[in-house]
């Protein structure tokens, strides 16, 4: 008799206990389906949601504030000084452009999503955005270029700084030339002659 109670004690047991894990999943069997149809239908994301960065290249100065600001180095700047006969326009916030930024690149695959970039730039023209979405199938893909200046535009600008360094270089030469060629000024003598309203 004990071991037919210990039997339907341990069946009994074995039940409760498979009651007691399944008890969400029978509470989940009688309350209306929340299921998100995605990508039909997203989520909401918080304003202040750190995902994709993007970078508004026109408002881009090449301080290159954000790169350094950078924890684990995924963006890199290039830039090219402007000459004086260049204009590059002004920013939204009325800042002068005076460098060619012909790379602007960003490792969205390195990137943290600290949003340590966007604060320091003084333009405000590096932000994050509420993209979430960019698995890509080759890791280039991953590495996003904002530069929009084409090759043929980089060798304009590279070649017009290396003639105006060139003549800069020239005329500094020259002016140091001159100077060295030019006779030494001679110090003036004053001979001292007796005063006369002083008496005799």
């Amino acid at each position: 008799m004990t071991e037919v109670r210990q039997y339907f004690g341990n069946v009994w047991m074995a039940i409760y206990t498979a009651m007691v894990g399944m008890r969400r999943t029978f509470r989940h069997l009688f309350t209306p389906a929340v299921t998100i149809q995605y990508p039909d239908v997203k989520l909401k994301l918080p304003e202040r949601a750190r995902n994709r960065l993007y970078v508004n290249i026109d408002d881009c100065i090449g301080c290159d504030q954000c790169a350094m600001a950078c924890p684990v180095d995924c963006i890199t700047i290039e830039t090219i000084k402007s000459t004086p006969d260049q204009d590059l326009g002004t920013t939204s916030t009325g800042q002068k452009k005076r460098l060619h930024v012909p790379k602007f690149d960003i490792d969205i695959a390195k990137c943290c999503y600290c949003g340590l970039c966007v604060y320091p730039c003084p333009t405000e023209c590096i932000m994050m955005t509420d993209v979430y979405e960019f698995s890509e199938f080759d890791r280039k893909n991953l590495i996003y270029h904002y530069s929009r200046m084409t090759p043929e535009e980089i060798d304009v600008a590279k070649e017009k700084l290396k003639k105006a360094e060139e003549e800069a270089a020239a005329k500094k030469a020259a002016a140091a030339a001159a100077a060295k060629a030019a006779p030494p000024k001679q110090e003036g003598t004053s001979s001292q002659q007796p005063d006369s309203t002083k008496p005799s």
